[in-house]
């Protein structure tokens, strides 16, 4: 089936940019929304990243503020992150967990790293699908990832409330205090997902 080989193709094939690829220039607002669209894996038109995301992202402090008007590659590596993740994550739950695991780590060096953890997440899916399946063999191996997908998120997010049950309250990102804001805020947030 064509689509299954598009698809397949897409999982070997389409990766996001490394560090080194990154531009060496600062790019504007606009600029970074149209080069993050062309980072990762899409099949439809929906946008992963808009200029209100951004500033969201900044707002709670999952991103740093821009130099000027300028994005480095620091923001890049973070947008590229927070779009991946905050497809199965809440943006809160994205911000604590890139927080947890980058703490005072070198972006460039924790960014390859998530960078080399995407790109075998997607060689072992890819590896998976085979191209003769059934119409029969796409419904019951898109449940099957369903039923994955909702484990691996329910593990996930009962490991990230572990975590900050057992992290002190000196040592939580700011972003984790700035989550008490009103609710028009949180929900302008998630409208913004």
């Amino acid at each position: 089936m064509e689509e299954l080989r598009q698809l397949k193709d897409a999982l070997v094939s389409e990766r996001p940019a490394s560090w080194k690829e990154f531009p060496d220039i600062g790019l504007y607002k606009d600029q970074v929304v149209a080069y993050i669209s062309k980072q990762l894996i899409r099949f439809h038109d929906e946008e992963l990243l808009t200029s209100a995301m951004i500033n969201n992202y900044i707002k709670d402090k999952l991103l740093p503020r821009a130099d000027g008007k300028k994005y480095s590659k620091e923001h890049l590596a973070g947008l590229i992150e927070i779009c991946i993740l905050k497809q199965v994550l809440s943006v809160r739950n994205t911000g604590f967990l890139l927080n947890q695991v980058l703490g005072e780590s070198n972006q460039e060096i924790f960014y390859e790293r998530f960078k080399e953890d995407f790109d075998d997440s997607l060689a072992r899916v890819a590896e998976q699908i085979e191209t003769n399946w059934s119409l029969q063999d796409l419904s019951d191996i898109a449940l099957r990832m369903a039923i994955s997908s909702y484990c691996d998120k329910l593990v996930c997010e009962r490991l990230i409330e572990i975590i900050r049950s057992k992290t002190k309250p000196e040592q939580i990102n700011k972003s984790e205090k700035s989550d008490k804001k009103p609710d028009k805020h949180q929900n302008n947030q998630e409208q913004e997902r």
